[in-house]
């Protein structure tokens, strides 16, 4: 792009004080502080509430919640800040089509409850590694499986949530970035080392409604600022940037803005890869994700899983309206910083010369709510990060502690595995800062563009043996090995020649590899998915079947099985390790031996001030309770039992009947914006 300073400049000075002139006011304070007690109010009832010094009881909520709460945790651990700043800048940049992965979901998280939940409440896991252990057996894949998934959860979750939410801070209150994320960790590693999975969920439905609300709230601003749906869908084509190369169509809005289905081989989302590349990832999302299953393998039995699918998949019809749309208004709004088309212009704007778009939400909010309401969707955004990161927090620490640390350490307590499953969420926010840069540079700066393509790269390897794993009886450990080997192998190179060659800016040369730049993330999504399906088909057809005992009460068709002897053992690691809980207990609470051993009442008094204070601390960390923690607690083993997959007849029809009414509204959201 050519252009003379004198115009430059003059764009600078023009742009810089319509980005700079509003920032939150006293009212908007007042409102988070009453924001941040209310929170705190509802995560203190709920720590005093449920039990967190078991490793059920902190990593599943005690498998105790109704629907509600599940429902609402699986949306707002879905919709965090990522989403708020990643659809609404992908609105602003390209239009709607980006929505497609919101109504995809909707059909997704139903097959979550009805195919996939009652493979994995028959297993009786905790984590999803862990089901592939047993499905398969061996340690390898559970190992693999494992680690792969801290990685993605560093990539595709930990850091956007982090960023996105930082880039709403960094609008609002005009901190450093930097400054913005440290603050947003100091808010919610609490949460997750203290309260547990119950109270992250109970917090979680708390703020899914004050996402909703303040969302709809400014939803119906900006669609009175545009004059609706109809003068959007007029202004939106002239949103165009006065600074721009006119010889390109940069800074041009898409034609097909208000289409899903957009051209096989040009667009930006081809409907070939929206129908089928899209899919996968969103099996492995939804059906396979630790973060969402441990939702799901809270509720107290099947019916109420079900039920908190359907909640869920009911609200995803809300963000093409509440954050696609408005990222798009804010487009009409704020053309020349949303929209802009020139680097030095973008770095100016928002510090990312790749683009502003990602900039349109949290410019929303600045510049047309009144004072108070910006405040409320300051505790939108906080709560949207919240609810986002203290999920896969916890999550994260599940399975590092259950499939990897326990590994290693088979014999390790109780308390150990609560000290390490806290510890590990500290060591993780440490990695997820480092990839933050990368985050912010990739994708032409579009944050949610950035995160599906990433996810195309890692996850229907995984999806893939899922799948086989859970609806082909003769699906084996080799097989399902080798083909997750060979499927992440391909999906990391092609990721780490995304990274190489990123996209240059729009109007310059593009002279990326053929793979990179002909080859849409979402077909090599279909691509790599076929290529690990095909392996582990040869690979199982080639060597021996597994036992019948290997598949009973694993997959689809053997889920009422009798269980039998293996099934109880799995059990007994929690048992065994705690055969040394009463030392390690006892070492923890040296009150008697202090009142033994110290000769003077000073030394006695010291003593107990102490252990006063590690009673407070162990509390608020849900350990206090440490004389529990014995074998006696688990010695009668809780026998899997197949009944919880039995539901009510007249419940059953009530959630079948919503699941078609369910799938019928996304089905004609599709058809009416294809």
């Amino acid at each position: 792009m050519e252009m003379t300073s004198a115009p430059l400049s003059s764009t600078t000075t023009r742009v810089a004080p319509g980005f700079t002139n509003k920032a939150l006011e006293t009212a908007d304070i007042v409102v988070l502080v009453l924001y941040f007690i209310f929170v705190l109010a509802v995560g203190l009832w709920s720590m005093w509430k449920t039990k967190r010094s078991t490793v059920k009881g902190y990593f599943l909520a005690g498998r105790n919640m109704v629907w509600w709460p599940v429902g609402a945790s699986l949306f707002a651990s879905n919709v965090g800040s990522g989403h708020f700043i990643g659809l609404a800048g992908s609105g602003a940049a390209s239009g709607i089509a980006v929505a497609a992965y919101e109504l995809n979901g909707m059909f997704i998280v139903l097959l979550l409850a009805w195919l996939f939940l009652p493979i994995y409440i028959a297993a009786q896991v905790t984590t999803m590694p862990e089901y592939l252990k047993k499905r398969f057996g061996g340690k390898r894949i559970q190992m693999f499986i494992a680690i792969l998934y801290l990685f993605i959860y560093i990539f595709t979750k930990i850091s956007v949530d982090m960023y996105a939410g930082a880039v709403f801070i960094q609008q609002a209150l005009h901190w450093d970035l930097y400054i913005a994320v440290i603050g947003l960790l100091a808010l919610t590693a609490v949460y997750t080392v203290a309260g547990g999975l119950a109270a992250v969920i109970y917090t979680d439905a708390l703020q899914t409604v004050i996402m909703l609300a303040g969302a709809l709230i400014l939803m119906g601003f900006s669609f009175y600022e545009v004059g609706g749906i109809d003068g959007l869908q007029v202004k939106y084509f002239d949103a165009v940037p006065s600074i721009r190369d006119t010889n390109t169509s940069c800074g041009i809005p898409r034609k097909d803005a208000f289409h899903l289905f957009r051209d096989p081989v040009t667009s930006d989302l081809p409907w070939p890869g929206v129908l089928v590349g899209m899919t996968i990832p969103s099996i492995w999302y939804w059906c396979t994700d630790q973060v969402i299953v441990q939702r799901s393998l809270s509720a107290k039995n099947l019916s109420h899983a079900k039920g908190g699918s359907l909640l869920s998949s009911y609200l995803k019809v809300l963000p093409l309206f509440m954050m696609v749309m408005p990222g798009m208004i804010s487009r009409i709004l704020y053309t020349e910083q949303v929209a802009c088309a020139d680097p030095h212009i973008c770095k100016q704007v928002c510090m990312n010369p790749s683009g502003c778009s990602d900039i349109a939400y949290p410019k929303l909010v600045i510049e047309i709510l009144p004072q108070g309401l910006r405040g409320l969707m300051m505790s939108v955004m906080i709560a949207a990060l919240m609810s986002s990161l203290t999920s896969i927090f916890n999550s994260a620490s599940t399975i590092f502690t259950i499939d990897l640390w326990r590994h290693f350490r088979p014999r390790s307590s109780e308390w150990e595995l609560m000290i390490v499953g806290r510890v590990f969420v500290l060591a993780l926010v440490l990695v997820s800062i480092v990839w933050i840069p990368l985050v912010q540079a990739s994708q032409g700066g579009q944050l949610f563009i950035y995160i599906q393509s990433i996810s195309s790269y890692l996850q229907p390897p995984v999806a893939v043996v899922f799948m086989m794993g859970c609806f082909w009886k003769r699906t084996n450990e080799k097989g399902a090995f080798w083909g997750l080997v060979a499927g992440l192998a391909v999906g990391c190179i092609r990721m780490i020649l995304d990274f190489i060659y990123t996209e240059p800016p729009c109007g310059q040369p593009d002279n990326r590899p053929l793979v990179v730049k002909h080859v849409h993330y979402l077909y090599f999504s279909i691509i790599l998915s076929v290529l690990t399906l095909l392996i582990v088909m040869i690979v199982s057809l080639s060597t021996e079947p597994p036992s019948q005992e290997k598949i009973s009460h694993l997959t689809w068709f053997t889920r009422f099985d009798e269980f039998t002897e293996p099934t109880q053992q799995t059990e007994s690691p929690p048992n065994s390790k705690e055969e040394n809980g009463p030392s390690n207990t006892n070492s923890t609470i040296p009150i008697s031996d202090a009142s033994e051993e110290s000769r003077k009442e000073g030394t006695l008094n010291e003593t107990t001030k102490c252990a006063t204070l590690k009673k407070i601390v162990l509390w608020i960390c849900g350990m206090e309770k440490t004389e529990e923690n014995n074998p006696s607690e688990n010695v009668p083993a809780p026998k899997p039992d197949v009944s919880i997959l039995h539901e009510k007849p007249l419940t059953r029809a009530l959630l079948n009947v919503n699941l078609i009414i369910c799938m019928c509204a996304a089905i004609f959201l599709w058809a009416f914006f294809a």
